[in-house]
This record gives C-alpha cells, sequence and structure tokens, in this order.
C-alpha cells in the first residue's frame, strides 16, 4: 500500500461562495490537485483535463497524509472525483497539532519553524492565479505545499515530535506527534 501526501487548490474562496466553514464547502470547485507517491518517490500534480489521472490513483487504498485535509481537500475530492477518501486511513498534521495542542498553526508557521522554509504564498492567491490562467504557477504553488507536508510527516515518523511556535514567546515548545505504527505499511 502507497502512501499519497495530498494539497488542492481551488478556483474560488470561501469569501466568494457567501461564508467559511463545512457548509460551505461543496460550493468550492476544484482547480488543480498536487499528490507525492513514496511508492513512485516522486509529484504529480493535476489540473482539470487530468482529473479522470487523479481519480484513478486515488481509487487504490492509500495512507492519506495532509494539512488540514480532513476538514478541506478531501471532502472537495470526495465531491469532484465521487470518492470516499474518509474510508482510507488518513495522517492529518493539522488534527494531530488541534488535538494534542487545543489550536490551529498554519503550514507556514510550522515550515518555519520546523525546516526553516517558508511557502511560495497564500492559498487565497490560488483562485486569482486559476482565473489568470496561470496554471503552471498554481501546479507549482500546490507542490511546494505537498512537499512541506511531505516533510514535516517525515520529521514526525523520524522524531516522533514537532516544533510549535507559542503565542506569546519566541520560545518554541516541542509537540509530541505519533504516527501510528499499523498506519506505516
Amino acid at each position: 500500500m502507497d502512501t499519497l501526501v495530498i494539497d488542492i487548490e481551488t478556483k474560488n474562496t470561501f469569501a466568494e461562495v457567501g461564508g467559511k466553514g463545512k457548509e460551505f464547502l461543496d460550493k468550492l470547485d476544484m482547480s488543480v490537485a498536487c499528490v507525492y507517491s513514496y511508492n513512485k518517490n516522486s509529484y504529480t500534480c493535476f489540473d482539470e483535463s487530468e482529473f479522470d489521472a487523479l481519480k484513478k490513483l486515488l481509487s487504490e487504498r492509500a495512507l492519506l497524509v495532509g494539512f488540514s485535509a480532513n476538514k478541506f481537500d478531501f471532502p472537495i475530492l470526495n465531491r469532484t472525483l465521487g470518492l470516499d477518501l474518509m474510508t482510507y486511513p488518513r495522517f492529518d498534521i493539522s488534527d494531530e497539532i488541534e488535538r494534542e495542542a487545543g489550536r490551529l498553526i498554519s503550514l507556514n508557521k510550522l515550515a518555519l519553524e520546523n525546516l526553516k522554509i517558508s511557502k511560495l504564498g497564500e492559498a487565497v492567491g490560488a483562485p486569482d492565479l486559476y482565473r489568470a490562467g496561470k496554471i503552471k504557477e498554481l501546479k507549482e504553488y500546490c507542490q511546494q505545499d505537498v512537499k512541506i507536508t511531505k516533510e514535516l510527516f517525515d520529521l514526525i515518523k523520524r522524531q516522533g515530535w514537532i516544533l510549535i511556535p507559542e503565542r506569546d514567546s519566541d520560545v518554541p515548545s516541542q509537540l509530541r506527534l505519533r504516527v501510528d505504527p499499523q498506519l506505516l505499511f
């Protein structure tokens, strides 16, 4: 069984569809998706013309890894592709941090603290890239988020913890995050 790190981008934003939250997810349309396959040791990005190939890839059961993917990426992928990814084994770094630390933190802050790299931009800019027809740049942005998520996942697997920036301190705390060995095939 493969392990796949996944991220998607949308054509529109929550602000454009009238609100934020799971009740508005069905109004967001996927523009691109990027997947890293551990078995293939490769990244593949998909635009709208390639969603059939994405569906084929995701139709084989795998461990799915993402960042805020249970709340955002997977529901949109399910609706767009007609899949039920919530039945797959999943490791959502954001969910694990929220469960252990009791709060959310951005992917960019985690990347800066743990990997000393930052994201290419903010997700709210992805719809602008789509509307401008800059699909290559949109795929690059999405792929970089997958790379960051993969590197954070690898770090968690390797050392069992991740640094979490504190709100009112310059000293980060170590947060223990354990990847269930049964998930690692």
